[in-house]
């Protein structure tokens, strides 16, 4: 196992130190005497995550405050539902309307309070006025939110590491999370920012063809996507981590070059598998295969994964997740009613999991796995779940292998 915080010992006042970036490139960092550098052992990191399963410590919670719905752009439509594109057409660069983000802020704050009350450490991002206008050389755009950090963070060992996105709108999410990052950075984590994207319209295919779901079907079985190979993109949903097997699936949001820039920065430690599903709108893996312990997936039956012959042979356990209660009229923007599989786990044995699912309560009783109830509907029509809204910081753990 590769260790990527060392002993060692606190450095304070102004210092330069080198450190090798993923671009190869080396820049002194001066640090003032109140912003010290530790290094720690790495029982002492701060951020620590091996799998999607281990004992929770510290978690990251998203914000739904000032939530805004993103500009109607092709990448948008193309992650998003017909029956909604007069929404977006409507209030793009406006707020969410505002009293159903009041109640997807109150159920988040009840979620991060059920947290603690579990013994898990609840961080948050800073709140940021999303609703200001900017512009790069290549394009103008609102923002959006600071509500996932599970598409922008993923943590792997004892390194945090910042997705470059590929919606316009998300292009400075990351500024939310800075604070949060430089001080576990301070603390003796490793920090990556991956190649961060132009998102100029080479990107992008502007005439990327959607009219029907049968048009989504096909285009998704031909390997047809939003997103173009111009550069490399990817949110960190895309990929769940099972020790030294990672998984990711090509989607609206990743393509194969940002997929070839996770395998070589992880790589040797670390093994990239590519899987598919027969999905009309891939975006972000865990409503659609959710890792829930050492070989034990919850698979989504309608959305059936491709190579799944290949974990069964590997010895594991492939659970099929009952049909979500969501109404039908509840508004779900930007996801499906899969967010009921869209779980977090505390450790093996406990699951924070939508108190109105009560199908899929019975399904983790019978696996042995106590549910933590919360009811999150009113934050689930902002996109995710409570694997989506969570990025899981440190989990008490050690780098295994339960794949091959």
């Amino acid at each position: 196992m590769r260790f990527l915080c060392n002993v060692g010992r606190a450095v304070s006042g102004w210092v330069s130190r080198t450190f090798r970036s993923t671009s190869s490139s080396a820049a002194a960092l001066p640090l003032t005497a109140d912003e010290p550098v530790t290094e720690h052992t790495p029982e002492d990191c701060p951020v620590c995550a091996h799998n999607e399963w281990d004992p929770l410590e510290e978690v990251i919670v998203g914000r739904a405050e000032n939530a805004c719905v993103p500009p109607f752009t092709v990448e948008v439509k193309a992650n998003t539902y017909e029956k909604y594109w007069p929404f977006y057409q409507q209030y793009g660069g406006q707020t969410f309307p505002k009293d159903h983000v009041k109640k997807a802020v109150t159920e988040i704050e009840e979620m991060c309070n059920i947290l603690q009350h579990e013994g898990v450490t609840v961080r948050r991002p800073e709140p940021i006025d999303w609703s200001v206008e900017y512009k790069t050389p290549d394009f103008t755009s609102t923002g959006m939110y600071a509500a996932m950090p599970r598409d922008i963070l993923i943590v792997v060992g004892n390194e945090i590491i910042e997705a470059p996105m590929a919606w316009r709108a998300r292009f400075f999410e990351y500024r939310a999370y800075r604070p949060l990052i430089k001080e576990y950075f301070r603390r003796g984590a490793k920090w990556t920012t991956a190649p961060k994207p132009t998102m100029s319209d080479e990107l992008y295919d502007q005439d990327y063809p959607i009219r029907t779901v049968e048009d989504r079907h096909k285009l998704a079985a031909q390997g047809k996507f939003v997103t173009t190979e111009f550069e490399p993109c990817f949110d960190a949903a895309d990929f769940i981590r099972a020790g030294t097997d990672i998984f990711v699936q090509r989607s609206q949001v990743t393509n194969f070059m940002g997929i070839e820039w996770m395998r070589r920065h992880l790589a040797p430690t670390y093994k990239i598998h590519i899987i598919s599903f027969k999905d009309p709108n891939p975006m972000h893996i865990d409503a659609t295969f959710n890792i829930i312990g050492p070989g034990l997936v919850l698979s989504n039956p309608d959305r059936p994964c491709r190579q799944i012959e290949m974990f069964k042979k590997a010895g594991w356990t492939v659970v099929t997740p009952p049909t979500p209660l969501i109404p039908d009229n509840h508004p779900l923007w930007m996801s499906s009613k899969w967010l009921s599989m869209n779980v977090l786990m505390l450790d093996e044995k406990r699951v924070l999991v939508d108190a109105n699912e009560t199908s899929i309560q019975k399904m983790f009783e019978s696996l042995g796995i106590k549910s933590i109830k919360v009811s999150i509907r009113h934050a689930n029509s902002l996109g995710g779940g409570f694997h989506c809204w969570t990025t899981d910081v440190r989990r008490r753990g050690t780098l295994q292998s339960y794949f091959l």
